[in-house]
């Protein structure tokens, strides 16, 4: 979460900055700009996410495994 918050803290920074901004030659504004990254951040927070997810599954998956030895072992 604290990615997110850092990520969400940029964005917000980024939007003040362009917000004053005039069109550029390809004619989007600063908040079609501001949009566009926060939907950059949006994606990119949710791949990390995912990919922390995953990690925590396998370490839990190994977890249970082992705890399954360790009672397998305490029954012979």
């Amino acid at each position: 979460m604290k990615l997110f918050g850092d990520v969400f803290l940029g964005l917000l920074v980024s939007l003040f900055i362009f917000s004053g901004c005039s069109k550029s030659e390809d004619k989007k504004g600063p908040m079609e700009k501001a949009g566009q990254a926060v939907d950059k951040a949006m994606d990119q927070a949710k791949e990390k996410t995912g990919q922390a997810m995953e990690k925590a599954g396998e370490v839990i998956k190994e977890a249970g495994e082992k705890m399954r030895e360790s009672a397998d072992k305490s029954k012979q």
